[in-house]
């Protein structure tokens, strides 16, 4: 991976689940100096653990990122750990699927502060440190839903929705000072997130049958979309949601 120039690069990533720990497996093969948040604790110590991190230069940080206090707290706590920041990879998020109508506040405003606030308050403060010192590079994970009017998806497919415009804004206000931001929005992916989804009857068939590839992503399959959005060799591209979804907004 070495044309990727990550070797020594100081990566923050943001979530310890699936896409999360599948993009820091893929950093540390690359060669970058790693920083991981989750609020989870398992999490956390299963990364720590992992076999194929066993020699991976990675220190962890347990914080709330749904807040600017946790956000802000947790970049300057990876900067000052890994000595600055290169990258930053925002792959926090949830979802809680109902009908619009049986939606309640709690989940509208939980899903909104997880997916979309903390994506907004991460990249603040890692803009501030990105602009002042050589560059660097943000990834957000946008989704499908953000351009797929997905039943049962309201408030999530605002927050991706949202998460694309912001990003933009960040990637033209910050283009000048050699800061790159751009989304990568994975299709159906089997991650923790979609897994009790998947699993009810039928709906993993009817899900393969809507993608043109004929079957469903894995974290694998986003990782190189986020190394290469990640490195200098992309240094020329910003703004972009790039989709990862086997042809599935194709259709």
């Amino acid at each position: 991976m070495g044309w990727l120039g990550l070797d020594g690069s100081r990566a923050l990533v943001m979530g310890a689940g699936g896409l999360g720990a599948a993009c820091v497996r893929g950093l540390a093969e690359a060669g970058a100096r790693l920083a991981v948040v989750d609020v989870d604790e398992s999490r956390l110590k299963a990364l720590r653990d992992a076999p194929a991190l066993a020699d991976a230069d990675l220190r962890v940080f347990r914080a709330d990122v749904a807040t600017s206090e946790g956000c802000e707290e947790v970049v300057a706590s990876a900067a000052a750990e890994l000595g600055g920041l290169d990258v930053l990879v925002h792959a926090v998020g949830t979802n809680d699927r109902r009908p619009v109508v049986d939606t309640p506040d709690e989940v509208w405003e939980r899903i909104l502060a997880l997916n979309l606030s903390s994506a907004f308050y991460a990249g603040r403060a890692a803009g501030r440190l990105m602009r002042g010192a050589d560059g660097g590079s943000m990834v957000f994970f946008s989704s499908v839903s953000s351009r797929l009017a997905h039943k049962h998806h309201a408030p999530y497919a605002a927050t991706k929705g949202g998460l694309d415009q912001m990003m933009r804004v960040m990637a033209r206000e910050w283009a000048a000072d050699g800061v790159t931001v751009n989304a990568v929005a994975p299709g159906y992916t089997e991650t923790e997130l979609t897994r009790e989804y998947l699993d009810r009857p039928g709906m993993r068939e009817e899900m393969v049958g809507l993608v043109p590839a004929g079957r469903l992503g894995t974290p694998e399959d986003v990782v190189g979309a986020v190394l290469y959005l990640a490195s200098r060799r992309s240094s020329f591209v910003t703004g972009q949601v790039l989709y990862v979804d086997g042809g599935r907004t194709l259709v």
